[in-house]
């Protein structure tokens, strides 16, 4: 009897294993322009080879959800995780047309990409809520954190209890504050980066295989 139960008790836990979620998936969210694209498209060169989507000085270049499978990053301790990444469209409460005529687009490109952008934000919001199992928070360094932040996100994140890592992106810049955005969030791990010139990156990566495992 005892030799039964423990034979059971193996094949339970070897179905456990292998019906277990092996992959997560990981959405990059912040407001627009905070370097969420530069990082994704950093992370897939580094793990993959090559790039997730376009990046432009615009607000709003990317107006849909994006998506690089597969992602297994590895971290010094021997640990590794296998990742979706996914980039979001910027998270913002208004989004208003005019905003884009400031960057020379007529007012009809202006029009359908404030239509674009809003549509993606809900679709954000969406995977959030359903699909999404831990979340890379992009802010600006050299901006306030507070106003930033959106609340709504914010609120569904701690509903579903998800793990957040903060990157605290463009420290490249002379007024990076990053310890300000530490200050205001000293519940979640803060990483300081600068996604355009890769410094703390390796950092990053440890985090997120610390986060996510």
């Amino acid at each position: 009897m005892d030799i039964f139960v423990q034979t059971k008790n193996r094949f339970s836990r070897f179905l456990s294993a292998f019906f277990k979620k092996k992959r997560s998936r990981i959405g990059i969210y912040g407001p627009p322009n905070a370097g969420k694209t530069t990082l994704a498209n950093r992370i897939a060169r580094d793990w993959a080879g090559d790039a997730v989507g376009a990046v432009s000085e615009i607000p709003h270049e990317t107006r849909r959800a994006l998506r690089k499978q597969d992602l297994c990053i590895s971290g010094a301790n021997g640990h590794s995780i296998t990742i979706d990444i996914v980039d979001t469209p910027g998270v913002t409460t208004k989004i208003d047309y005019k905003e884009f005529l400031e960057y020379g687009l007529d007012k009809e490109e202006a029009i359908t990409r404030a239509r674009e952008a809003t549509e993606g934000v809900a679709e954000a919001m969406h995977w959030l809520r359903e699909d999404i199992d831990g979340v890379v928070y992009m802010l600006d360094s050299t901006s306030d954190p507070f106003q930033q932040v959106n609340i709504m996100m914010i609120g569904i994140i701690e509903s579903r209890k998800l793990p957040v890592i903060i990157a605290a992106n463009k420290i490249d810049l002379p007024d990076a504050a990053p310890q300000k955005i530490r200050s205001a969030f000293p519940q979640h791990p803060v990483v300081p980066i600068s996604c355009l010139e890769g410094k703390n990156i390796e950092e990053l990566y440890e985090q997120m295989v610390h986060s996510f495992r």
